[in-house]
């Protein structure tokens, strides 16, 4: 349908050739509230509108009462729910509500001009006004404006976020409802819920987004994709949730294909719309970020730590062919002295290419057990690729139909993911069937038994939707999908390994449970490297701990296996890489440091230096699983009263005390912005008072720029390894950046950096 830029044709998908087939019910003024429970229901009737694009009732029907239910969790979240076709306020495996997070009673106070909604302690959490409208009458040209639902939420007794009742032009003109239901043949459809936004109101969040900061003045597609690429609309990790620059949270529970409205179909307005026939909303307050993605993550649960040895450099490309290969690739990297702790096997262990049957190929991995083995005891660990879809020649293709492993098409349809193989995917593995998902995990378990440490559970954005699944519509399943995919492997790989991990490509809200994720199928360009910051900034503003990124991008451009990577840009990314969670080279070609002699050198300093830094990251990642901090995170987690920091996209925090700022192009220069405080450079030990703007600072290629704050100590392991086995955590020291600090070059890192052992 082409774009009217009319709200209800291009947000509310009403078709404008075909407007009596669907019919648009909106809220009215309430009649009653009453207790019930904890919780405090009003009742609140609707009202049938008549087709077209203004909005008038038809008084020829009924109206229909339907109830918004209020419940409070703690101090600083509300809950607000109405369903038009079953219950409200359902469970789901995307909710992980903290134990000590309890319900809180509300009750309701009915004065003439306002209904008032309180907690036990008295604080106001709701507020509906009933006050009539002010008006100075002279003229009946247009008519009054009709009754709505004037309602202000307070999530933590002091934020007030208010519905949009009045976002209209003249009265059957509307921009925006506070509340309304589509419905067509008796059924209804998709629900729409509407916020009011100030004129300088910004917005982060919603997922893995590739694009700005501020995403005030965008509408997005909460529907999951095969993102293929960095650089656009798709993305593989939609999150229904949003953090207000007002500093406030909202998660819309559901796994339907939604949609967010930023101040962009209405600039009055943040819009919700989900295509089922329910809204139901978390309100979350806070001070700050942090404090609001803590209460998210308290709803919807906390990342969990990660084995140390998964903080080291991770290896791979797509692919390796034969134990062979991976073993004359590990000896290298140990004898020019590039410390590795992974080594990832991509779609090339198996017995053809991408045809995924979880068992190694006899021929070129004819050991995989003694292959596996001679690997650990060199200090390398295994990672596994796999998918969660069952082609039509895979040796458990019968088993899996036939025992409803895999979901039942309706017809033969393709999966809608990238499928570099030609391969017939002819089913999804079925994670709503308790069975399905135990036969899945028992798959994992022969290999993790091997001593595979972890599974790269890759793909899961999109399903085969023309299809029956056991528990779920597929509809429904698509989002949630790879929460329950990645569920089981973390589990499985916890229950034989006793290290909770997975390598995760997919998210919807509840996956940060089960790190980590990483950013998909970046292009090897300074655009793929902007792109995959820009996402893994908006990840961590929506609940997620723990991120990563292919480097130095996945994909050649413009010959998408062939082309040469720039040795600059191997450099800039491997740097990127150092400062983020989790260090993995992968693509579609060589990506081992040794293959660009040119710039190996840097490299192998710059692997020292992720080692010596390990002792941080700890340090950092543990306050990550108890806070709602991610390692990696935008400017506004430490300065959410600068505005300008609402506004950067490609500089970051690593943890609390690292300002990031990754030079992408080949220039070696850019403009960086120091926010407030007193900051020490990295390398030169150079100090600068923030709140300013270097423009055109020039860095070389063997540095990038990194400030810490004046008087910070960083735990570092100041000792040569090859690999996390030969880190003795107790010999951690601490270096200081304080008047004194001279650069890394004459601090206690100076031999690592350097390069004066094992070179």
């Amino acid at each position: 349908m082409k774009q009217t830029n009319y709200q209800l044709y291009d947000f509310l998908d009403f078709d404008p050739n075909r407007l009596g087939e669907e019919s648009l019910w909106k809220t009215c003024m309430p009649v009653d509230a009453r207790v019930d429970g904890t919780d405090v229901v009003f009742e609140i009737p609707f009202q049938k509108q008549l087709p077209g694009n203004d909005v008038n009732p038809d008084l020829t029907v009924d109206r229909k009462n339907f109830e918004l239910r209020l419940r409070a969790y703690g101090e600083k979240i509300l809950r607000l729910s109405v369903a038009f076709d079953g219950q409200s306020m359902p469970g789901s495996e995307m909710l992980a509500i903290d134990p000590e997070l309890k319900i809180v009673a509300l009750s309701v106070e009915k004065h003439a001009d306002k209904w008032l909604v309180k907690d036990s302690n008295g604080t106001i959490r709701a507020r509906h006004n009933r006050q009539p409208i002010a008006i100075d009458h002279w003229s009946d040209l247009l008519p009054p404006p009709r009754e709505s639902l004037e309602m202000t939420f307070l999530p933590d007794g002091k934020k007030e976020v208010e519905l949009s009742a009045y976002d209209q032009f003249f009265p059957a003109r509307h921009d925006a409802f506070a509340l309304a239901c589509v419905e067509r043949e008796g059924q209804w459809r998709r629900t729409t819920m509407s916020f009011h936004a100030e004129a300088d109101e910004k917005f982060v969040g919603t997922g893995e987004r590739f694009t700005k900061m501020d995403l005030s003045g965008h509408t997005f597609q909460l529907k999951n994709q095969d993102g293929q690429g960095v650089n656009n609309r798709r993305t593989y990790k939609n999150i229904p949730f949003y953090l207000s620059s007002r500093m406030y949270g909202l998660f819309m529970y559901t796994t339907a294909p939604s949609k967010f409205s930023l101040a962009d179909h209405s600039t009055r307005s943040v819009q919700l719309l989900t295509e089922e026939p329910a809204m139901d909303v978390f309100l979350i307050g806070g001070d700050t970020p942090e404090e609001i993605l803590y209460e998210y993550r308290r709803l919807t649960g906390f990342p969990t730590m990660l084995p140390l040895w998964s903080f080291g450099t991770w290896m791979s490309r797509m692919t390796y062919f034969s134990a062979d290969e991976v073993e004359q690739i590990c000896a290298r990297l140990r004898q020019e002295d590039f410390p590795c702790d992974v080594i990832h096997l991509d779609t090339g262990w198996f017995r053809t290419d991408w045809l995924c049957e979880w068992k190694f190929n006899p021929e070129r991995f004819p050991e995989p057990e003694k292959f596996i083995r001679k690997l650990r005891d060199d200090g390398f660990k295994v990672s596994l690729w796999q998918m969660p879809y069952i082609a039509a020649k895979a040796e458990q293709h019968d088993e899996a139909l036939e025992n409803k492993y895999m979901c039942i098409l309706k017809k033969t349809e393709k999966q809608g993911g990238s499928n570099f193989s030609a391969l017939d995917y002819a089913g999804t593995i079925d994670f709503t069937y308790p069975k399905a998902v135990e036969w899945y995990k028992e798959l994992l378990r022969n290999l993790l038994n091997m001593g595979v440490v972890c599974i790269k559970t890759d793909f899961g954005e999109d399903i085969h939707l023309d299809a029956e699944y056991h528990a779920m519509k597929p509809e429904l399943l698509n989002n949630l999908y790879a929460l329950l995919y990645q569920k089981a492997a973390f589990e499985v790989t916890k229950e034989i390994t006793g290290d909770g991990i997975v390598w995760a490509r997919a998210g919807w809200s509840g996956c940060q449970r089960y790190p980590l994720h990483w950013g998909g199928d970046s292009a090897c360009s300074w655009d793929g490297l902007a792109g995959s910051l820009k996402g893994g900034l908006h990840i961590g503003l929506s609940g997620f701990g723990f991120w990563s990124h292919d480097v130095p991008g996945f994909h050649g451009v413009p010959d998408f296996m062939n082309s040469v990577i720039p040795d600059d840009l191997y450099v800039r990314w491997t740097q990127f890489g150092v400062f983020s969670s989790h260090l993995r080279y992968h693509g579609t070609s060589k990506r081992e440091p040794y293959e660009y002699p040119a710039i190996a050198g840097i490299v192998r300093k710059w692997l020292k230096l992720r080692y010596a830094l390990i002792p941080y990251l700890l340090e950092q990642s543990e306050k990550t699983t108890q806070t709602g901090f991610p390692v990696l995170r935008a400017l506004i987690f430490h300065h959410p009263d600068d505005k300008m920091c609402w506004h950067i996209d490609d500089q970051y925090y690593f943890g609390d005390d690292f300002l990031v700022v990754p030079v992408m192009n080949s220039k070696n220069t850019r403009d960086i912005y120091l926010p407030e405080g007193t900051w020490v450079n990295l390398f030169s030990g150079k100090i600068t008072e923030g709140n300013c703007w270097l423009n055109d600072f020039e860095c070389p290629l063997d540095e990038m720029p990194v400030w810490v704050k004046l008087g910070v100590q960083i735990p570092v392991y100041p000792h040569p390894v090859s690999n996390t086995d030969e880190i003795d955590l107790a010999k951690t020291v601490s270096l200081k950046f304080d008047e004194n600090y001279r650069g890394i070059a004459d601090s206690i890192l100076t031999e690592l950096w350097n390069g004066k052992i094992n070179q």
